[in-house]
């Protein structure tokens, strides 16, 4: 090698040395940057399915929960060791703020109506209270929902996974609405007024507030009150045992005692229900799954 070849090559090494020492650094950072992601994920997913984090994560928003992901389709188990009443209330305390004082017009209704509250499946909207007061406030409520047509209709619409359960069930046996109008699922407040108008008047409503009438409760909702309300009921056409087999295996119940059309999109197994306090109930041959209060 020349001296003029040496001096070149000195001077490459003053400018390539630096140039080298920041390429390592460089990588070094992406490195351990790519290294501290890694770890966080899997640390994430870890924190999110340990049940006991994930139903915190519920309750803690200090927590770093990912909501969009396990925590939110984890549900929350009640206390095995409590009864059925507590198993129930501690279930439902999740959905409803205030749970109604248990001689209340409210209380009656969730007595009747609130099976629906175990429900804890993503996508699906519940209200936070037994009675949507007027058309506006069921309106506003409805805005919420994310709904879908059912299969082979042209107007019966239910909340989406609602539905999609629905249609499951209905590939696997012919399942017909009751009327085949749009009543039999999705209604406003004006027509949960009229059915009940049909059946009964301001005089039966107050006999029911006051609690000396219940049995109105298994024919009509009083206004404001329906599940149809919140996109989670369907009134059907059911005579056989392969369609209700079909439909409990998709989430769907029988749920208001002596409502024979009426079925509730629950979507737990019929295995689980009682871990959330429900009580099965069998009339006239027919099963259906009641709160415990």
């Amino acid at each position: 090698m020349g001296y003029d070849e040496i001096e070149i090559f000195k001077i490459s090494n003053i400018f390539m040395k630096p140039i080298l020492q920041i390429a390592a650094f460089v990588t070094i950072i992406i490195f351990v940057s790519v290294t501290l992601v890694s770890v966080h994920k899997v640390f994430r997913d870890q924190l999110i399915l340990t049940p006991q984090i994930a139903k915190e994560c519920l309750t803690n928003s200090s927590l770093p929960c990912d909501n969009s992901k396990s925590s939110i389709n984890i549900p929350f188990i009640p206390d095995q060791k409590l009864d059925d009443q507590q198993r129930f209330l501690a279930t439902i305390a999740k959905k409803i703020p205030t749970i109604p004082q248990d001689d209340t017009f409210e209380y009656t209704l969730l007595r009747s109506y609130g099976t629906v509250f175990i429900n804890q499946e993503p996508g699906i909207n519940l209200p936070q209270k037994v009675i949507l007061d007027n058309e506006s406030e069921t309106k506003s409520f409805q805005k919420t929902m994310s709904i879908a047509l059912v299969d082979g209709t042209q107007e019966c619409y239910l909340q989406k996974t609602a539905a999609a359960a629905l249609n499951k069930a209905k590939s696997l046996e012919n399942i017909p609405l009751k009327s085949g109008y749009a009543g039999d699922c999705l209604r406003n407040f004006a027509t949960n007024l009229r059915f009940w108008n049909k059946y009964a008047n301001s005089e039966t409503l107050a006999r029911v507030k006051a609690g000396k009438e219940t049995k109105i409760l298994g024919l009509v909702a009083p206004p404001g009150t329906s599940q149809h309300l919140w996109g989670l009921a369907i009134d059907l056409q059911v005579s056989t045992l392969a369609q209700r087999q079909a439909l409990n295996e998709n989430g769907w119940f029988q749920t208001v005692v002596s409502d024979l059309p009426h079925w509730t999109y629950l979507s737990q197994s019929e295995d689980d229900l009682p871990k959330f306090g429900l009580q099965q109930k069998t009339i006239q041959g027919i099963k259906y799954w009641v709160t415990p209060i």
